[in-house]
């Protein structure tokens, strides 16, 4: 069968390399001039099944009135009134209670635990390599009050048999070393061994490479300026250059997936929210982190990957907007410089931003549409490198009519015409 996937970021990447192990004749059509430069090019780099959550819980709305006032905020909103965006906000409040938090929680972990699997299993089989390191993320708590919130994320981690160990501060200290440097207050720390890290951009464009020995096509800075209809199925979609026909469309354009879709009468119910990172080099290996910190106070995660130190995460809700923001970078600094002093060349780092697309639920939207043979691979969040594999294994079963080796009714759009 011939399927077009559009988009060649991780998300893309990895659905267009299923589909054609699966034997279909693959094209993906990509914007940009190579593959994983968007929100896969340079985000915090954690494969964090373990901390696969939603956004949406209870206790955040009033959490996030108190970010607000923050110096170094982790939230910020500067377009709360635009209609996509306050339908998105206002349904995400709706997700913000028990019942709600249970059943995403549910679906992410699912999902994001096939997805480690099949990272492993594909890493077997091709030897990949993305800087890729299996040590664990370290989330580190600076108050007493954040240690003891983290009760309610221990019993989920029961709950799901995720390993987990909860640390003071030497253990803390002997997990990460550098840590021993840092002058600031660390109340403890929840340690989930199974975590992975690794450069989703190298990996992205290790795994294309790959694809194309799969037969995959890649045609580059080519614009998808519509998705013409014949009935109840996607005839062709027209692009800057020629129109291109096939038996199947999967779309997997993060943030740009809402636009795409729109033409054909469907509404995702994704909205892009901005991230920031900063990659400085290792100045001393030693005080450098040994694999992933999340700061838990400003929402920062610190990752070692190969020679360099990625400082990313924020969420800034600012409609499409891709400046970059001076003051994000200080928050950046902030929690890097008071946990790791010294640990890297700060003033040679490469300051960046990503959109990624996020769902009210925080679940991404994996599976077939209205559309007959339309399908979505979207939604992922912050999770998309975590996500990316399962949900490309999940996507390329649906779409060779095979049966899926996870549950997966619950992670259509369907789903929101149910709620």
């Amino acid at each position: 069968m011939k399927v077009v996937v559009l988009g060649a970021g991780v998300i893309g990447v990895t659905t267009a390399y299923f589909l054609a192990k699966a034997g279909h004749e693959v094209t993906v059509i990509e914007s940009r001039e190579a593959p994983g430069l968007e929100t896969s090019y340079a985000n915090a780099g954690e494969i964090s099944p373990g901390y696969a959550s939603p956004w949406a819980a209870p206790g955040v709305p009033a959490k996030a009135a108190r970010w607000l006032l923050m110096r170094h905020a982790p939230l910020i909103v500067s377009r709360p009134f635009e209609r996509d965006t306050a339908a998105w906000l206002f349904s995400t409040l709706m997700n913000c209670t028990p019942a709600r938090y249970a059943i995403n929680k549910a679906r992410m972990v699912r999902l994001a635990s096939y997805s480690r699997d099949v990272l492993q299993q594909l890493r077997q089989d091709t030897a990949i390599h993305y800087d890729e390191r299996a040590l664990g993320t370290l989330q580190l708590f600076r108050t007493q009050a954040q240690l003891d919130a983290a009760d309610s994320d221990i019993a989920v981690l029961r709950e799901y048999d995720i390993p987990f160990e909860l640390l003071d501060r030497k253990a803390c200290e002997l997990a990460e070393p550098g840590l021993a440097q840092s002058p600031v207050e660390i109340a403890g720390g929840l340690r989930l061994p199974d975590d992975e890290t690794g450069d989703c951009f190298m990996f992205t464009q290790a795994l294309a490479r790959l694809a194309e020995t799969l037969g995959v096509q890649f045609r580059f800075n080519t614009r998808v300026d519509a998705l013409e209809l014949e009935g109840h199925a996607v005839r062709r979609i027209m692009t800057n250059h020629d129109p291109v026909v096939a038996d199947a469309f999967v779309v997997a354009a993060g943030h740009g997936s809402r636009q795409l879709v729109r033409q054909v009468g469907l509404d995702l119910p994704v909205v892009p929210v901005k991230g920031y990172s900063l990659t400085v080099p290792i100045s001393d290996p030693q005080r450098a982190p040994v694999s992933t910190v999340l700061d838990e106070t400003y929402k920062v995660a610190i990752t070692r990957l190969g020679d360099r130190i990625r400082i990313g995460g924020l969420a800034e809700i600012a409609g499409y907007d891709q400046s970059l923001n001076p003051g994000r970078a200080r928050t950046l600094l902030h929690s890097f410089s008071s946990l790791f002093p010294d640990a890297g060349h700060v003033g040679e780092g490469a300051f960046w931003t990503g959109l990624r697309p996020m769902t009210p639920d925080s679940t991404p939207i994996v599976g077939g549409t209205a559309i007959d043979n339309l399908y979505v691979n979207t939604g992922h969040g912050t999770l998309g490198w975590t996500m990316a594999c399962g949900s490309a294994k999940l996507l390329s079963d649906l779409v060779s009519n095979t049966d899926p080796d996870i549950a997966f009714a619950d992670l259509s759009l369907a789903r929101y015409s149910s709620n």
